[in-house]
């Protein structure tokens, strides 16, 4: 049995590998088909979680009811059958129709295409640690844990530092499909030696099984883990970028804290990772409540990424602390999924249709409040009143918070899109109303006239969208729009004008329709298309469209599948030969504008970035617009001499297709 401990090392090292490689990949191959949403990510972690349960309880019923042999042949048979469903490249079947919630379309093409796959994986590490503690009673398997971890944390880090920039989306699936075929090689092999050389009968010296109590202080340390993972990743996501960079991040702090917890030979003291875990919840506590700086780069991403470490490395420090004999080790495993799964489930799916606002994260805070209260209650009064306090505190926040959310909004919406709010403000000759996606302003209109009839935010008439729009007259003019917000642009109808809009949203279209009217009072002919607007074009006949707007937000960015080659090549054939494609590409972190202008250049058309400064007394904001076209006088429509300027393209910038985009090359 010793000579099998390098083959069981291998094999745990590539499953573990390989287990959180996919998610990555996967996820990128069908963000383009459900409108580049952060949601789509969310879902995905709320499967991998839940398969991962489900991996454990195999390994767990396996281990426990089987014996070696049957073990051994149950599984080769299941990783023969993987085999079949290999590439995990999913088809254009699982395109959706419309702009309907797809949470379970996506859940049922992740089972379909990678579910059995990433079953077994899961199921590896736990299977292969009892084996070898079966075969050794003496071992610490508890290590091959940690080992696992880290080679996770590898494949996490390597994704968008080293696999996405490097190779497309496509291959990424197809190099992943020989590698795991790979560890389906090396696992039946483990699987069959094992079959034939372990112990009938598993050691003694386990004793009982450990309490009810204990368990569920597993779980529910499990699922606090899980919850602050899902719902800072889903603020990250969809208040800065929904890109895989800050996909990646969270899971990787999230994936650290178990390398450290079960295999650091010195743990850090449990009092100092205390102290930083009060003043970590404080912080993240302070940005919820104070808004206007909880979405901001240089502030929002150090606290809550921090925050997650230090909470995760206490939730996981604590299980360290209490895990049981090896003897029990898949039994702990599948509590600690079980946990995983329940916060994802809760994060995940439950919170969007429970709450109107995205009061998970707070509460994920105050659960780990009470965690810590009651872990330390033997510890004296001292920690007693810090961590009641805490907790009151807390409770407190979460009331406050969803007060205000209620008080300060006339609308909130919530969907697999995002949490959508409107607010009124201003005094009583200048009130206005404005829609935010998260904290991201999405549009907003004056609600007396004249002023009322006036296009607001980005669109104003000196903006790019504005001098694109008025560049067709006189005449009437067909205009396309990707991306309704409140319908700022259709202020810019005239009779005998047709305005397109591409909306995914449905409540979107019932907040622009209802809440705000410039849908109704334009004077041109408004249609509203919903659904992913890349699949609504490729569906339609060629529209012939004067001018077409692209400015389809999530959060503070803009689907990387509407900025590619094979998007500006559909854009282009809904277009007349003198029309102008306009890229709203406002960005608060990324610069598209070269990308916007390298492919331009690839089509050969004329580009230039228009910025306009912000006017806050008409609520003007400062916006970044880049038109394109053929027309010989784009480079001198009225308005561009003072507010445009060439393109500054980025030396090594590799053109962006529906095969490859890293956002790591545009970064400010």
């Amino acid at each position: 049995m010793p000579g099998l401990t390098p083959l069981y090392v291998c094999t745990i090292l590539l499953s573990a590998f390989l287990l959180f490689l996919i998610q990555p990949i996967i996820a990128k191959l069908i963000l383009p088909w459900f409108g580049g949403a952060a949601g789509v990510w969310i879902v995905c972690l709320v499967f991998f979680q839940v398969v991962l349960l489900l991996g454990y309880l195999y390994a767990h019923g396996i281990a426990r009811h089987l014996r070696p042999r049957r073990q051994s042949q149950l599984h080769i048979t299941l990783l023969a059958a993987s085999l079949l469903l290999l590439p995990i490249v999913p088809g254009t079947i699982w395109k959706p129709a419309g702009g309907t919630d797809p949470t379970w379309r996506i859940l049922i093409l992740l089972t379909v295409c990678a579910g059995l796959p990433y079953f077994l994986l899961s199921a590896t590490t736990p299977l292969l640690q009892s084996w070898y503690a079966r075969a050794r009673p003496t071992a610490l398997p508890y290590r091959l844990f940690a080992l696992s971890n880290a080679a996770s944390l590898l494949a996490l880090i390597g994704y968008p530092a080293v696999v996405e920039p490097r190779a497309q989306t496509h291959s990424q699936a197809v190099g992943w499909s020989i590698a795991y075929a790979v560890f389906v090689v090396l696992c039946i092999t483990a699987a069959w030696l094992s079959g034939t050389s372990l112990p009938l009968q598993p050691s003694t010296g386990a004793g009982p099984r450990p309490p009810w109590r204990r368990q569920g202080i597993w779980l529910l340390l499990a699922a606090c883990g899980s919850m602050l993972l899902l719902a800072i990743t889903n603020h990250l996501t969809q208040n800065i970028a929904g890109v895989p960079f800050l996909w990646v991040l969270p899971l990787v702090l999230y994936l650290l804290t178990f390398c450290i917890a079960f295999g650091a030979s010195i743990w850090i003291p449990r009092w100092i990772v205390l102290r930083l875990l009060a003043v970590a919840l404080g912080a993240m506590a302070y940005l919820l409540y104070e808004t206007g700086f909880a979405h901001v780069l240089q502030i929002g991403i150090p606290v809550f990424a921090s925050g997650l470490f230090i909470a995760c490395l206490f939730c996981n420090g604590e299980l360290n602390r209490t895990k049981p004999h090896a003897g029990h080790l898949t039994l702990f495993y599948l509590m600690i999924a079980l946990g995983g799964a329940l916060g994802a489930l809760f994060a995940g799916l439950a919170a969007p249709r429970l709450f109107t606002a995205p009061y998970e994260l707070p509460l994920a805070l105050l659960l780990t409040t009470v965690l810590a209260s009651g872990l330390t209650w033997r510890q004296g009064w001292g920690p007693r009143v810090l961590w009641l306090v805490a907790a009151t505190g807390a409770a407190v926040l979460i009331a406050t918070q969803a007060l205000q959310f209620e008080n300060e909004s006339l609308v909130m919406l919530r969907s697999f899109y995002g949490t959508l709010r409107v607010k009124q403000s201003g005094g009583l000759e200048t009130q206005i109303r404005t829609l935010y996606h998260g904290t991201v302003a999405h549009g907003s209109q004056f609600l007396l006239a004249p002023k009322r009839l006036r296009p607001t935010t980005y669109y104003a008439r000196g903006s790019g969208a504005g001098i694109a729009l008025d560049s067709c007259r006189p005449g009437p003019k067909r205009a396309g729009v990707i991306g309704l917000g409140v319908g700022s642009v259709a202020a810019y109808g005239r009779p005998g004008d047709v305005f397109r809009f591409y909306e995914i949203n449905p409540q979107v279209e019932h907040i622009a329709r209802s809440v705000f009217t410039y849908l109704k009072e334009s004077q041109a002919k408004v249609e509203v298309v919903l659904g992913d607007a890349r699949l609504s074009l490729e569906s339609e006949p060629p529209q012939r469209f004067d001018v077409l707007l692209i400015d389809a937000f999530s959060g503070d960015a803009i689907p990387m599948h509407l900025l590619t080659k094979e998007a500006v090549s559909l854009y282009l054939s809904h277009l007349k030969p003198t029309g102008i494609l306009a890229f709203h590409v406002s960005n608060t972190y990324l610069d598209l504008a070269p990308i916007v202008g390298q492919l331009a250049e690839f089509y050969g058309k004329q580009s230039i970035l228009v910025h306009n400064k912000a006017n806050p007394p008409e609520d003007e904001n400062a916006a970044d617009w880049v038109l394109a076209g053929n027309r010989p006088d784009l480079l001198r429509l009225r308005g561009i001499e003072k507010t445009g300027k060439p393109i500054l393209f980025r030396p090594g910038l590799r053109i962006w297709t529906d095969d490859y985009s890293s956002v790591l090359q545009v970064l400010k």
